[in-house]
């Protein structure tokens, strides 16, 4: 016992002589353990935050995709749901709407928005969302007359949108609760298509 023991002895001498060996490499380096240590919890938290980080983006694609399948409904009304500009956008071709230059809306236009108003108004996620209702004009100029400009038709358009969609239902509106919308006109700067071609106008003139 007297051998192993002091076997064991000068293994553990020459195993304490390897380590301040490698610790005198590691210093001659500009190394530490206590460096190799910091850096290999800062690895650590950097990956907890990249997982954590994973798990958010996750998430919201989950939420994205479960708020997309609510909407896809629409399309059946011939309506575009679409991601543009990391917004989920449901899109109204303004010819259905409304006619040429004018901000009242169609028949056929408020059936339309009376159906989307539903779809909206019976879903409780839905209904707690905010909404913003966008118009959008063609590239044309529009001169004189009640609006003025493109800016004037686009902002009206959208304004006549929104009253009917937040009208209450017993008066033939909506119902949508008003605190969770608001308009704005872009007239002919955000454009979907070219405006060289009447298929492009048409498509460019639009409520979303």
């Amino acid at each position: 016992s007297s051998d192993l023991r002091g076997k064991s002895e000068a293994d553990y001498a020459d195993a304490l002589q390897e380590i301040e060996t490698l610790k005198g490499q590691l210093t001659e380096r500009g190394l530490s353990l206590d460096n190799m240590s910091a850096s290999l919890a800062q690895q650590k938290k950097a990956l907890e935050e990249y997982s954590a980080r994973m798990e958010q983006l996750e998430q919201v694609r989950k939420r994205f995709e479960l708020l997309r399948a609510k909407l896809d409904q629409l399309t059946k009304l011939g309506l575009k749901v679409q991601v543009r500009g990391n917004r989920m956008l449901i899109q109204l071709p303004g010819d259905v709407l409304f006619d040429s230059g004018k901000d009242k809306l169609r028949n056929e236009g408020s059936e339309i928005l009376l159906k989307v108003a539903e779809v909206i108004r019976e879903d409780p996620d839905l209904s707690k969302r905010h909404f913003q209702v966008a118009g959008h004009t063609d590239a044309k100029p529009l001169v004189g007359g009640t609006f003025k400009d493109n800016w004037g038709l686009s902002a009206m358009r959208a304004r006549s949108v929104l009253v009917l969609l937040t009208t209450p239902t017993e008066k033939g509106g909506g119902g949508l609760d008003e605190n969770h919308w608001s308009a704005a006109g872009y007239g002919s700067t955000d454009p979907v298509a070219e405006n060289d071609t009447d298929d492009g106008r048409r498509q460019n003139r639009r409520v979303e």
